[in-house]
C-alpha cells in the first residue's frame, strides 16, 4: 500500500463533507434572506431547523475529520478510512434531511444520529488499536 492512499482517502472525505456543510450553510442564508431575518432564527420554524441542521454538523464533522487525518497519518488501510468517512457522510446527510424535513422526529434523523455515533465508534477504536505499538 502506498501511504499516499491513506492521505488520499481522507482528503476525499474531508472535501466531500465540506461541501455538505456548504450547502447547508446556503439552505440557511437562503431562509435568512427570505424572511428577513438577520440575528437569530426570527421564530421562523423553516430558519430554525436549517441552523440546527448546519450546527449539528458543525459539531460532529471536525472532529471526524480530524480523526480520518489521524489515521491516514497512521497508516490506516484506505478501505478503512472510506467505510468511516462513508458512513460519517451518509449519517450527516440523513441527519440533515430528517431535520429540515418535517417536525424532525422522522427516521432519516435517528438514522443519522445512529450512523454518525457508528462512525464515531468506529474511529475511536481504530485510533486506539494504531496508538498502541
Amino acid at each position: 500500500m502506498d501511504p499516499k492512499d491513506s492521505v488520499h482517502a481522507a482528503a476525499l472525505w474531508a472535501g466531500l463533507h465540506l461541501i455538505l456543510l456548504l450547502v447547508l450553510a446556503v439552505l440557511v442564508t437562503r431562509q435568512r434572506r427570505k424572511h428577513h431575518v438577520v440575528l437569530g432564527d426570527g421564530g421562523v420554524p423553516g430558519l430554525t431547523q436549517a441552523g440546527r441542521a448546519f450546527g449539528n454538523a458543525t459539531e460532529y464533522v471536525p472532529a471526524a475529520l480530524v480523526a480520518l487525518a489521524i489515521l491516514a497519518q497512521a497508516g490506516a488501510q484506505p478501505m478503512l478510512i472510506h467505510g468511516i468517512g462513508l458512513v460519517l457522510f451518509g449519517g450527516r446527510v440523513l441527519h440533515a434531511l430528517g431535520l429540515s424535513r418535517g417536525d424532525g422526529t422522522g427516521w432519516p434523523r435517528a438514522a443519522g444520529v445512529l450512523a454518525t455515533w457508528v462512525a464515531y465508534i468506529a474511529a475511536a477504536a481504530a485510533l486506539l488499536f494504531y496508538a498502541i505499538p
